[in-house]
């Protein structure tokens, strides 16, 4: 039986600071709702919860329960922090800044890894420091340079898992070869030695395998709701000095009525089922799982509650007028963005079912022409009719579903 491992509250200072950059992400993208603002909401937020999920796996197998520990991952808080403050201008004057930040980020990554892995670390270190040069080169260059240096960083941040893998087995193989042929030591890192058959190979794989469901599951599910957090702060930023209004109060009302329906479809629908699904995966083999749920999967939930935000900050002011497309998108797009990443979640952790999710994701794509041909208003109202309709189909036709809502 694993012994429970609870998520640390350092841990938690580290996800407040790190969400600070998605409400950075919210402010550019409410600034500039367009293909190139969506582009570089899309690049920046990639690369930098690639490091957030690798800060999340380092404490699931190294617990900040340490002075040097501590200072290190406060040292980390200060990076990210960097990198937030620079968000706005990541692809201008705050480039190299954000560069540097990102660059600290990585390095006291793979310093914290070292202290359960040694130099095991080196088969991801080495990529991760590759990727945030790129992101660092991006900020001397302006245009197509930077973006394409952008792009590199994101092309060797995937290829990352990949070479991982190649790795462990290339050494497994090696290693299973050397036994077979009575050799002593076996190569790899953590490795026993001895000879004969008995010889355990320890791969980077099973390293970066062998992390507690429970902390996994309570550690995004914390940054999850920090981030519908600081979503209903952008909300509120977004009235402004407006008087407080009777259509103001209704349409932040709406607003979070929609937050809170995302909300209840993680959170009591899939949270509980998800740690029982990783609980019941074997160890070595829930880093890959915990890549496609907590990293693909995760990241449009993210960027989708983002999204919805910053087109509330646009619609808040205007609710009884024609919204232009790129609030009426925003809206509509965030709320199916993150449908699409739930949609995902589930599929990987096969968690069923889907057709009423995907039935709101087009119906919540459909209400775009609510917000820029009658009023912001009549598409809010219109996404929370869909979400609680989504919601009440699950409930009312899904066998088993009443007692799953308990699991929240």
């Amino acid at each position: 039986m694993e012994t429970p491992h609870r998520v640390s509250t350092l841990e938690l200072f580290f996800d407040l600071v790190f969400v600070f950059t998605i409400t950075q992400l919210t402010v550019l993208l409410a600034d500039d709702l367009s293909l190139r603002g969506a582009g570089q909401v899309l690049l920046i937020f990639t690369v930098l919860f690639w490091m957030y999920g690798g800060y999340a796996h380092l404490t699931n197998q190294v617990p900040p329960d340490r002075t040097v520990r501590r200072l290190l991952l406060i040292l980390a808080m200060g990076a990210f922090l960097v990198c937030a403050l620079a968000v706005p201008t990541a692809f201008g004057a705050g480039g190299v800044a954000f560069g540097l930040g990102y660059v600290c980020v990585v390095l006291v990554h793979s310093a914290l890894y070292t202290q359960a892995h040694g130099s095991g670390v080196l088969w991801f270190a080495l990529p991760n420091t590759l990727c945030a040069l790129s992101v660092l080169a991006a900020g001397f260059f302006d245009g197509p340079p930077a973006w394409g240096l952008w792009i590199l960083a994101l092309l060797i941040q995937f290829a990352v898992p990949q070479l991982v893998q190649r790795v462990a087995a290339s050494g497994a193989a090696s290693a299973g070869a050397q036994t077979g042929a009575g050799a002593g030591a076996a190569s790899g890192p953590g490795s026993g030695s001895g000879a004969g058959p008995a010889v355990a190979v320890t791969t980077v794989s099973d390293q970066l395998g062998g992390m507690s469901a429970e902390h996994l599951v309570e550690r995004h599910g914390l940054l999850l709701i920090i981030v519908f957090g600081e979503s209903v702060i952008a909300i509120g930023i977004g009235t402004g000095s407006l008087p407080l209004s009777v259509g103001i109060a209704g349409g932040a009302f709406l607003a979070l009525a929609v937050a809170s329906a995302l909300w209840w479809m993680y959170f009591v629908r899939d949270e509980g089922r998800a740690e029982e699904v990783f609980a019941q995966t074997a160890p070595e083999k829930r880093f890959k799982l915990a890549m496609l749920a907590y990293y693909y999967a995760f990241l449009p939930m993210l960027l989708g509650i983002a999204a919805f935000a910053a087109g509330v900050k646009k619609t808040i002011g205007h609710l009884g007028e024609h919204l232009h497309t790129g609030p009426a998108l925003a809206l509509a797009g965030g709320v199916a963005v993150y449908l699409a990443g739930d949609l995902a979640f589930r599929a990987v952790l096969g968690i069923g079912p889907a057709r009423f999710r995907a039935a709101a994701l087009v119906l919540a794509l459909a209400t775009v022409p609510v917000g820029t041909g009658t009023a912001g208003l009549w598409q809010l109202v219109a996404l929370v009719v869909v979400l609680l309709g989504a919601l009440g189909a699950e409930l009312r036709w899904t066998p088993g579903c009443t007692a799953a809502t308990g699991s929240g």
